[in-house]
Parts: structure tokens; sequence; C-alpha cells
């Protein structure tokens, strides 16, 4: 399930396994909100409505994720999740089986971080990576924060406050990871990847905050422009 009123564009999948139907659901609606543009599959609980894992829903949405061509990123949320989607994979064939990784990743920011990814075009291995890579994020040290660089070593630097009220929240995160898939360069914000919509949550930055941007490559000027013009219009929350 996708998002209404929108269209799968991406080619890489989610298909988010857990004990409960409404978890499942949950997640796939807080991820759809961040990428409108990914395939995300739900399969929560069993047939009867109760707690537990479904073989055969697994199955289904398996070969629901990968159609057309597809691949697709899978995210469990307990153990015995885990070892009913080993299960379907064994039984799957060849093709179905290449095109599908379960990912050891944390559901929720593994969902989110994976659906992002996804939504700029990333190919499987990318978009598995981003979701076990949610699992290594941790809160940004003022240490961690690289000291600004000389002038002339071919960065792309702006300064901006932010303006909307929430600040750098979840949603305004998705727009700046999805908005800068499309230019090459690397664009960080105060230290972290602005690729990473779960780095840019956790910078924790609220209204009236300095981002400092900057960013390196062939687009970088572009990048940051874009980047700059967003913050300055509030992400079309002010």
């Amino acid at each position: 399930m996708s998002a209404p009123g929108t269209r799968d564009v991406a080619r890489v999948a989610l298909v988010l396994v857990s004990h409960s139907h409404d978890l499942a659901a949950g997640a796939v609606e807080l991820a759809g909100q961040m990428a409108p543009g990914v395939l995300l599959v739900p399969v929560g609980g069993t047939p009867d409505g109760q707690l537990g894992t479904d073989f055969d829903g697994i199955e289904r949405a398996f070969a629901q994720a990968t159609a057309d061509g597809r691949s697709a990123v899978v995210l469990m949320d307990l153990g015995s999740a885990v070892l009913t989607a080993e299960s379907v994979l064994d039984l799957a064939d060849e093709d179905l089986v290449a095109r599908v990784r379960l990912a050891d990743a944390p559901f929720v920011e593994g969902a989110v971080a994976a659906a992002v990814t996804a939504h700029g075009g990333a190919d499987l291995d990318a978009v598995l990576a981003a979701a076990e890579g949610a699992g290594r994020m941790y809160p940004v040290e003022k240490s961690d924060v690289v000291p600004t660089t000389l002038p002339d070593d071919g960065v792309v630097r702006e300064t901006r406050t932010l303006l909307n009220p929430m600040g750098l929240h979840a949603r305004p995160a998705a727009v700046i990871s999805r908005m800068l898939a499309s230019y090459d360069a690397k664009v960080t914000v105060n230290g972290v990847s602005a690729a990473s919509v779960l780095a840019l949550m956790k910078l924790g930055a609220t209204q009236g905050t300095e981002l400092r941007i900057e960013a390196e490559g062939p687009q970088a000027e572009e990048a940051v422009k874009v980047f700059v013009t967003e913050v300055e219009r509030g992400f079309g929350e002010i």
C-alpha cells in the first residue's frame, strides 16, 4: 500500500513484517508520509487477528513487492518474524530470492531510512544499507562537528536560521533527503549527512537554530541553493 493519490515509482519496495497488524500498518503509514513514491507492504498478525506471524501472508507480500520487476527490502520486528520470513524465502523460486533482502535493522527507524533512500531511486543494496545503518545512528555530540576549513578548499558553504516553528522535524528532514538525492553532491548540515533523514532528525534543530550547510561535488552549488531556498520558505510551514 502507498499513500492515497500517489504512484509507486521506486524500483525497490519495502515489506514490513510485524507480530501486530496495527504496528505494521502504522509503520507503513509513517514511512509512506516520508516517501510517497515507494511501495510499502505491511504484514501483521495472524489470519484470525491475533498476535503472531503469517507464513502465507508474508509469501503474498513478497510476491506483491517484487511484481513488475521490483526488488524488496524486508524489515521484521521480532525474531520469530525473521524465522518465518526466512522460511518463506527458503521455499521461494530463485528469481524472487535474488531480489529480496532481509534487513537486520530497527523496525521503525529502518523503515523510514530505507523508504526515503528508495524514494530517491537507490538500488537494492543501497536501500538495505540505509535500513541497517539506522541501527548504528547516535546523537551528534559537539565534538563530532568538523571545524570549518578555508574557503578555497572547493566546499560550498551557507549558513541559515531555521524559521519554521517545529524546526527540522521528520517531514522537513525527509524533504531534504529526497530533494538532495538527485544532485551529484555530498551535503552536510551541522556536520551530519543531509542524505540521512534520521541523522537530520537527531540534530534536534528547533526554530532559531543556525544551520551550517556544506557541500562538495560537481553539483554542490545547486544542491546548496535548493536547500537554502527550502529553509528560507520554512519548508512550506510558515
